[in-house]
C-alpha cells in the first residue's frame, strides 16, 4: 500500500541519500494525495455550481444561500484528513528528526559548520574527537578562518576545510549548525535535510547517510550580493577515504 501512496518519483524530487529521506517522500506523498482529491472534488463541485445555478434557471438572485449538511461533511473530512497527516506523520517524523539524536554508543561523526558571507567552514575534531577551542579575535579569513586557539592541546589535531564536508555513509551525522555573520540555511537536497544557520546560535541536526556520492551544499536562505557563489559539496565514501582526506588536510595545516 505504502508503495502504491508514494508518488515521490512523479514529483521531480532528487534521489534519496539518507535513512530518512523515504519517510519524508511518503509524507510529501500523502499531501499531493490530498491536494489531488481536493482539485478533483472542489473541481468538479464548481462546474455543477456552474450548471444548476445558471442564469436560465435562476433569473432572480437568492440572497438568502443554499442549505445542506453535504458541505460541513466535507469540511469535516478535510480536517480529519489535515489532523491525520500532522499527528500521525508529521509531528512524530519532526520529533524523530530534531529530538532522537543518536545516543553515545551509535558513535555519532559529529563535525561543526560555520556559515559565514559566503561560504561553508567545516571543522573536524581530529583523532583526539575534541575540537580545539575558538575565539573570535584569532579569526584570520585567509589562514584562521575559525580563529582556532592553536595554544589549546585539542585543537592540534583540528582540521579546517572549506565549502568540503566529508562524511562516512551508513552512519549517523551530527552537524553543529552556526554563522559567523547573517542568516544562511544549510540545504542538502538529496539527504532531505535544510536547515537555518542563525548568528549567536549553535543549532544541531542530525541524519544517517545511506548513498555514497558527491552532493552540492545550496545556502536556501538570501544571505547578500554574493549569495549565488554560496556553494559547497557533501562528499558521501567511506570511512577509510574520509580518514584520508583528513590526513592530507591536516598535513597542509591551517
Amino acid at each position: 500500500m505504502r508503495e502504491f501512496l508514494d508518488i515521490s518519483q512523479f514529483l521531480g524530487m532528487p534521489g534519496r541519500a539518507s535513512a530518512h529521506a523515504a519517510d519524508i517522500d511518503f509524507m510529501m506523498s500523502l499531501v499531493h494525495w490530498l491536494m489531488l482529491f481536493l482539485f478533483i472534488g472542489w473541481g468538479a463541485y464548481f462546474i455543477y455550481v456552474l450548471f444548476r445555478f445558471r442564469a436560465s434557471k435562476n433569473p432572480t438572485a437568492s440572497y438568502e444561500g443554499a442549505d445542506g449538511k453535504y458541505s460541513k461533511y466535507q469540511e469535516v473530512a478535510v480536517i480529519l484528513a489535515e489532523a491525520t497527516l500532522l499527528i500521525g506523520f508529521a509531528f512524530p517524523l519532526w520529533g524523530f528528526i530534531k529530538n532522537d539524536f543518536p545516543a553515545a554508543q551509535d558513535a555519532p561523526y559529529t563535525v561543526n559548520v560555520v556559515a559565514e558571507q559566503f561560504a561553508w567552514n567545516v571543522h573536524y575534531p581530529g583523532d583526539d574527537g575534541v575540537f580545539g577551542k575558538r575565539a573570535p579575535e584569532l579569526i584570520d579569513a585567509v589562514r584562521n578562518p575559525l580563529g582556532l586557539d592553536m595554544t589549546d592541546a585539542a585543537a592540534a589535531d583540528d582540521v579546517v576545510s572549506v565549502n568540503e564536508l566529508h562524511l562516512p555513509v551508513d552512519r549517523p551525522v551530527i552537524i553543529n549548525l552556526s554563522s559567523k555573520d547573517v542568516i544562511h540555511s544549510f540545504g542538502v537536497p538529496q539527504l532531505r535535510v535544510k536547515q537555518d544557520a542563525i548568528p549567536g546560535l549553535v543549532i544541531p541536526i542530525w541524519f544517517r547517510p545511506t548513498v555514497e556520492g558527491e552532493y552540492e551544499i545550496a545556502c536556501a536562505q538570501l544571505c547578500g550580493l554574493s549569495h549565488y557563489r554560496m556553494r559547497g559539496f557533501v562528499t558521501v565514501e567511506s570511512e577509510d577515504a574520509v580518514s584520508a582526506f583528513l590526513t592530507e588536510m591536516s598535513g597542509g595545516g591551517l
